[in-house]
């Protein structure tokens, strides 16, 4: 059984620009290097799932037809075992004229901003040697952690989360075309926990299928590692009562017991926020706080660390008592 007929992800990629449901902009301006048949070398970025490698892949289709497979390499900065081996790939595969009409070869990187600054400098000069033969596609999730050389050289493209009603109408097609059917709360359910990741959003929809055929916002809850709202609320009142250790507890045993990912607790904690019965001076100051964590674990700053100096930072807010939620 191929990965297409497993995952729906790979099932429903889209294979062409008239596809591709969103991006606009950037489905303009690659249209024109495939018209010139020329292109500097580019970089995308954007959160998970936003449709990068879709990307990439749909201009490797376009620039190359049925060679395509032929004429493009994918490379995975975090797969690979360092930059000499990244070369030395990259060294084999140049070294080959491109099948077809296209002046050179197409090299997909993913996870590029994950390299270390030295491997970066040393990608560049690699991007730089290979320049008469080879195009880059450098992929990554941070545009702040690939390094000024690179960015330079790049025509650069983001790539921002998928909007909820182009989500809600791929996700009804998908879920027409294998047979199945999906409430409206059960939609609203997959985007709250995707937040716009494509890729999660269809994954969450195939799991709640395969435990039933009609998905709502139960079947949806059952199959993600997402915290109820109750259990939100109750690590946020833990830490605004001051007792910080006791929050931190309980925040843990959500991640390890229950498998939820700090960052998503932090945006659940985020959706949740305008529901919670705080004065407006509290308010404002818990949501500064989570904005200011949300971006350092952007940044890449240890999420156990920051999630820590919010509860600490929670307790110091919460001298006006617990918070209650409104009714939904």
């Amino acid at each position: 059984m191929s990965l297409g007929e497993l995952f729906w992800f790979e099932k429903y990629r889209p294979r062409s620009f008239e596809e591709v449901v969103d991006l606009e902009e950037v489905k303009a301006r690659l249209k024109e290097f495939v018209k010139a048949g020329n292109m500097p070398h580019l970089l995308f970025y954007g959160p998970p799932g936003t449709g990068k490698t879709t990307m990439a892949l749909v201009l490797a289709r376009e620039l190359y037809g049925d060679a395509w497979r032929e004429n493009t390499l994918e490379l995975n900065a975090s797969d690979e075992r360092g930059i000499n081996v990244i070369r030395e790939r990259v060294k084999e595969f140049a070294r080959t004229a491109p099948v077809g009409k296209a002046p050179f070869k197409l090299v997909i990187l993913d996870e590029a901003d994950n390299m270390t600054s030295d491997a970066q400098q040393a990608l560049r000069r690699i991007m730089e040697m290979y320049a008469n033969t080879t195009r880059f596609i450098l992929l990554a999730n941070y545009v702040s952690r690939i390094i000024d050389p690179i960015i330079s050289r790049c025509a650069v493209f983001r790539f921002p989360p998928m909007p909820k009603e182009l989500m809600a109408k791929r996700l009804a097609y998908i879920a027409k075309q294998e047979g199945i059917t999906v409430t409206e709360d059960g939609i609203d359910a997959i985007y709250e926990i995707s937040q716009g990741d494509m890729r999660r959003a269809i994954n969450l929809l195939q799991m709640a299928a395969a435990a039933s055929r009609s998905v709502d916002k139960e079947s949806v809850a059952a199959v993600a590692s997402a915290a109820r709202p109750s259990e939100i609320l109750d690590v946020f009142n833990t830490a605004l009562s001051g007792d910080v250790e006791k929050a931190r507890e309980k925040l843990r045993d959500l991640m390890y017991m229950k498998g939820i990912a700090g960052v998503d607790f932090l945006r659940a904690l985020q959706r949740e926020l305008p529901r919670i019965q705080l004065d407006d001076e509290t308010k404002v100051a818990v949501a500064e706080l989570l904005s200011d964590v949300d971006y350092r674990l952007a940044e890449g700053s240890d999420e156990e660390l920051q999630l820590t100096y919010m509860l600490v930072k929670l307790a110091a807010i919460g001298s006006k008592g617990k918070a209650t939620a409104k009714k939904r």
